[in-house]
């Protein structure tokens, strides 16, 4: 990383809304050159980019990037602590990947990551607004969709590979069938389990 510039990270998650597995977290560096590079290459919310579009973006991202990183925490951890500061430990331990802090983190949402020290600024529909935040959305949405795709092989009675641990009809109804598995997140399914009584 350069010692001259600004360093600013994008950070985002995915998965935080899911009944199974863990919440992964982004971060990125990048430079206003590569920005423009990578917005003209297609980048912009991982919810609105095909699979097959992000697949190309992500290698592009880490080649451009100044510096990328992801975090995650698992389903136990949601479990523990709830949802909010189990997301705000994947995105600290992103950021804790970097070699050098970032001088400021821009964070999708309205929510500030509370343990964070350095200085951060928050935006609603931050993807729209950061390039940072858009790469750091489609690097962990890849990362977190290809290690469901992998689990789905050993839990595969949920349709894994097709909600990504969503709670879609399926997936509710099989959690239904065959009660939930060790990565699902179980502070999220008393209405699941109630609703089916």
């Amino acid at each position: 990383m350069g010692s001259n510039q600004i360093l600013v990270a994008g950070v985002d998650e995915v998965g935080k809304g899911c009944l199974y597995g863990p919440v992964f977290a982004g971060a990125v560096i990048v430079d206003k050159n590569n920005e423009f590079k990578l917005i003209k290459e297609g980048l912009k919310d991982s919810k609105k980019l095909t699979p097959h579009q992000r697949d190309i973006l992500v290698p592009s991202i880490k080649e451009k990037s100044i510096a990328w990183s992801l975090g995650q925490a698992s389903a136990r951890e949601i479990d523990k602590y709830g949802i909010r500061s189990a997301t705000e430990k994947a995105m600290i331990r992103a950021l804790e990947k970097f070699s050098t802090p970032p001088d400021l983190i821009v964070v999708d949402g309205v929510l500030p990551i509370r343990l964070w020290t350095g200085k951060q600024i928050t935006q609603v529909r931050g993807e729209s607004y950061f390039p940072s935040i858009a790469a750091a959305s489609v690097l962990a949405k890849h990362s977190r969709d290809e290690l469901i795709k992998r689990l789905a092989k050993k839990y595969y009675y949920y349709g894994l590979e097709n909600n990504k641990g969503y709670g879609t009809k399926l997936h509710r109804r099989c959690l239904i069938n065959h009660g939930p598995s060790k990565l699902h997140r179980k502070s999220f399914l008393s209405k699941i389990i109630i609703n089916s009584n």
